[in-house]
């Protein structure tokens, strides 16, 4: 029987899923009870984690806070004594689903990279940051789901890969207005623009919805990778995930159709109406990903990209 402080948090960090993440917020839904509790608690503190590496207010505080929790891990395996109160649901969760320690490591390298002036150079840092923001959340989701098979590893860092991908295509200019450049620098001079002049707001849109273009056809790769993972899954846990990863899709696609367009106007938001032709879609690719065997590989390049980091081999 839980204690009402566990229930209270507990339903704080469902309101958090359900308030700050609309697709993952219609994927749970086919998640059974357990699942949806311990979803949403990684969601809880992947959420915080993020905020607290917000440009546009972060404080000496919140930087103490990443830094404590850092500071735990690397003093011992599982953070031990000096794991930070504030976050203690958190390890109770990593101990409950054996999450590997040193995967919450990354993952709290990866927010402390977003602290101040973002600059990305390479395809290279490109990836490995996207490894660290989201793929190491797909480690984690293995986890939490009961997944136990190592074959699933590298597509659930895959699908973590694509969706951050995505996000950066989406917010080109929110993370432009706060000094965060994601799109590499190597690509975007390939255009003839720099990356501060995306930083200052004076890059041709024209350049920038190329370079959009150019990293949405990654993310592509990068969600095939992600749907070959599917078959590691239970049947409702394919369901959500493969739920999630559609209507992220979506968003990438909605992105394709503006292309001409500026890409410095804002968000893409896919209309309720798309998100349940997506849902209902999902549903044919859920009979084919069961029985189909897997396919995609990733080519020498991108295995070198993420060298080092746990779990990426394959």
């Amino acid at each position: 029987m839980i204690t009402r402080e566990e229930q209270a948090r507990q339903v704080a960090h469902w309101q958090v899923l359900a308030v700050r993440a609309r697709s993952f917020r219609w994927a749970s839904v086919f998640l059974n009870r357990a699942q949806r509790r311990r979803v949403a608690t990684l969601y809880a503190f992947c959420r915080t984690v993020d905020d607290l590496a917000d440009a546009e207010w972060v404080t000496p505080d919140a930087r103490e806070d990443l830094s404590k929790l850092q500071a735990a891990l690397e003093a011992e395996p599982d953070g031990g004594r000096l794991w930070p109160e504030r976050f203690s649901w958190f390890r109770e969760l990593c101990l409950e689903c054996g999450i590997d320690f040193r995967v919450v490591q990354e993952l709290l390298a990866g927010m402390a990279s977003d602290l101040g002036v973002v600059r990305l150079e390479s395809d290279r840092d490109l990836v490995r940051y996207c490894y660290r923001a989201a793929g190491t959340v797909g480690l984690m989701m293995c986890c939490v789901l009961g997944v136990r098979d190592p074959r699933a590893w590298r597509h659930a860092i895959d699908l973590g890969i694509a969706m951050q991908l995505t996000n950066i295509a989406r917010d080109v200019l929110e993370d432009a207005e706060a000094s965060r450049v994601y799109l590499p620098g190597e690509r975007l001079r390939t255009y003839g623009v720099a990356s501060e002049d995306l930083a200052r707001g004076t890059a041709d849109p024209r350049a920038v919805s190329l370079v959009v273009g150019d990293l949405l056809e990654m993310a592509e790769h990068y969600y095939r990778s992600g749907d070959e993972g599917m078959r590691f899954l239970s049947s409702r846990a394919r369901w959500a995930v493969l739920v999630a990863s559609r209507l992220y899709r979506g968003i990438g696609r909605r992105l394709r159709r503006r292309y001409q367009s500026n890409p410095m106007v804002g968000r893409v938001v896919v209309p309720w109406s798309e998100k349940v032709a997506l849902v209902l879609r999902a549903s044919a690719v859920w009979v084919r990903l069961t029985f189909r065997l897997p396919r995609t590989r990733r080519t020498q390049q991108l295995r070198d990209y993420l060298d080092g980091l746990p779990y990426a081999g394959g």
